[in-house]
């Protein structure tokens, strides 16, 4: 199964996200934050699979984030799911360009979530 990091300011939205994620048998790593995220992935001794971030943090945005996973070669290939409430064509068009692969709209319906997850780990295993 995959290893998953979960940014995101909410605790209440990580603590589900890993249950759901657990209960598919990955393995969750957590941050409150964009910079605790980067962090979380330079200190980290395990391969993350895939992201999922939130837009609206404090300290570091999820897009400013993504910007700076999407510009390093040794993350980049990570595929990104973000997980918010903002439904604005132009933060999705900036989200894509950032290396955005899915824009998921809390509250987010579970079997579809983890059926796109499943979806794109299949997809990067295979590449």
């Amino acid at each position: 199964m995959a290893n998953v990091l979960i940014v995101d300011d909410s605790e209440t939205v990580r603590t589900q996200l890993r249950k759901d994620l657990s209960h598919a048998g990955h393995t969750t790593f957590e941050a409150g934050n964009g910079l605790e995220g980067l962090k979380v992935l330079d200190d980290s001794a395990v391969k993350i699979d895939l992201i999922f971030c939130d837009v609206n943090m404090p300290e570091m945005d999820g897009l400013t984030m993504c910007r700076e996973l999407h510009s390093n070669p040794l993350l980049n290939k990570i595929p990104i799911f973000m997980l918010t409430t903002q439904t604005s064509s132009e933060m999705k068009a900036e989200g894509k360009a950032s290396g955005v692969i899915a824009w998921v709209i809390k509250p987010y319906e579970r079997n579809k979530v983890m059926g796109g997850v499943a979806k794109v780990l299949a997809r990067t295993a295979g590449a």
